[in-house]
Order: structure tokens, then sequence, then C-alpha cells
């Protein structure tokens, strides 16, 4: 006597290929298989998030922000769907859609029609590059958009003061403080910043003399960032985890700068005459404490992208 599987059942069995397919990298097949169990059960959600979600990670956000507000509408209380439906929305800039994603989900959104003005606080954000991945500490401007404020190395492809649309999901977490926070993932650059990012190797001079170098710049309306001593390795179980307490990986300590360096010294500036009147300055002003400082290799590693 054959057996009959209802609605519900072949609309979860086609969910689940979709999620499989989705696992093995097709996600074209994928996405045909959540439509058909969407279709099979109008009403349910969870296919319509799962839509959503690989919409989201491939940048189609009218895509997205359709397959996530169907999810929504299916059910209200999906939260995942919410603010997957507040990424997409700020990603096309449809603010009405984006508060009113936020408000559903819970948070006090201030009243307005434009961009979300809601300062959340410093947080790590891991950013993507063709030859690296790399986590910077970032300004928080509202649930999806965060404005980098470290100088980012080359290799990741982004600079300081860059605005990207980040995801929602903690993704490792750093220590802020004793407080820990989640690492968001960057999904795309909103707004390219106008600084470009410089590079110099100084030698001869004190721990002291780099950090009254990096506050020069801070109060020239500039970044610098002492490379040597800012940045640590991870594996990709760490950084995705917590590189910290009980189960860190032993990752090497690397070579440590002598007493005089020599320091690597990421720079973020508008200018690059700027930026090299600064180092002069600089190095004048060290001249009693580290007669010998010597600037090596400045160069432009990472232009500002040109404004449209």
């Amino acid at each position: 006597m054959p057996i009959r599987i209802g609605k519900a059942g072949k609309a979860n069995a086609l969910n689940e290929l979709g999620r499989r397919l989705d696992e093995e990298g097709d996600q074209d097949g994928a996405l045909q298989a959540y439509a058909q169990a969407g279709a099979v059960l109008p009403n349910w959600s969870a296919p319509w998030y799962n839509i959503g979600l690989i919409h989201k990670y491939r940048g189609d956000w009218a895509a997205s922000l359709q397959a996530n507000a169907r999810a929504v509408q299916c059910d209200p209380r999906n939260e995942g769907a919410i603010w997957n439906l507040g990424i997409a929305a700020t990603a096309l800039g449809d603010w009405t859609t984006a508060r009113s994603a936020w408000r559903q989900y819970g948070i006090e959104v201030p009243e307005g029609d434009g961009p979300v003005d809601l300062f959340i606080g410093l947080t790590p954000i891991r950013v993507h590059g063709f030859e690296a991945s790399e986590v910077v500490w970032a300004d928080r401007i509202d649930p999806a958009r965060a404005i980098l404020r470290n100088v980012p190395t080359p290799d990741c492809g982004h600079r300081y003061g860059d605005l990207v649309l980040h995801d929602g999901a903690a993704n490792g977490y750093r220590l802020h403080g004793e407080r820990e926070v989640p690492v968001f993932d960057a999904l795309e650059l909103i707004a390219p910043s106008d600084y470009s990012t410089y590079e110099v190797t100084i030698e001869e001079a004190t721990r002291q003399d780099i950090d009254a170098l990096v506050k020069r710049f801070e109060a020239a309306d500039a970044s610098a960032e002492n490379w040597t001593t800012s940045m640590q390795m991870l594996c990709r179980a760490c950084s995705e985890g917590r590189p910290y307490g009980e189960g860190q990986h032993n990752h090497g300590e690397g070579e440590e700068p002598g007493a005089l360096g020599p320091w690597r010294i990421g720079i973020a500036a508008r200018e690059e005459e700027a930026a090299r009147r600064i180092l002069g300055e600089w190095r004048e002003g060290t001249a009693a404490t580290s007669p010998k400082a010597a600037l090596q290799d400045f160069r432009c590693v990472l232009a500002a992208m040109p404004r449209s």
C-alpha cells in the first residue's frame, strides 16, 4: 500500500534538500529546492528565510529583501529573517524598511526618515580582501553599519574610515577591556574612505617616540598605528573563536622588535605631503631622545578610492 506524504512532509523534504545542496556549494540548486518548498507550503517561513540568506551572501540585496520580507510575513517572530531584512534594506538605502525591521526586532530606533543614527559603540569587524582577512575595530553606527577606526594593512583591501555593511551573526569574540564583544563579518563596502594608507619603517627610535608619533597623526585629522605591536596573527579557529584564555592555540610570539625598533608603522592620511610633513616634524622633535632615528621605505600601499 503506497505511503502518502502530506504537504508539510514534502515541503520539509525539499527544504532539507536545499540545505544539503547549499552545503555542497550548489546555491542555484538550493534556491530551486527552497522555492519549491515555498510553493508547496506558501505560509512556511523557513524556505523564504533560506532563500534570503543565500541572496544576502551573494550581495543580491533586492532579492534578499524580498525573500526576508516574505519570511517575516509568514512568521513575524522569525528574528533571523527580521534582522536580514534590516541588513538588506540598509544596503539598498531603504531606510523606512530598515527602521521598521529594527523596531520589529526590538531595537529602539530614533525617529526620522533617513539613515539610522544609532551609535552602538566600538566593535570588532572582520574585513576581507583578495589576499587576507583582518579583524579591525570600528565605530558601529547602527545595527548593520560600521566605520573602520584601525589602520588596516593593505592585504585586506580596506582603509581607515571605510563605511562597511556587516552581518549580525557573531563569528568570533574579542575583549574590549574586560568585556567580551562579538566579531561581525563585513558584507560589503558601502562608502570608501578618502584616506590613503601609507607604510614606513622606523629604526633607532624608542617605543615612547613611536607612541608620540601616533599621537601627532591623531591630532592632525589623520591616524597612525604601530603595526609591529598592534597585530597578532591567528589561525582561523582562534580568529573565529576566543583567542584568549584557556584553549588558545600557541601562534608563536613572532620576532619582537628591539628597544629601538625596527618599527613598522601604518599611516592613514588624505594627502601624502601631510603625512611626510608630520613625519619630518616628529623626526626633528626626537633629535634629543633618538638622534639616530631613521625613516625608511615610506610608500603608499593602498591609495584612496576616487570619489564618483
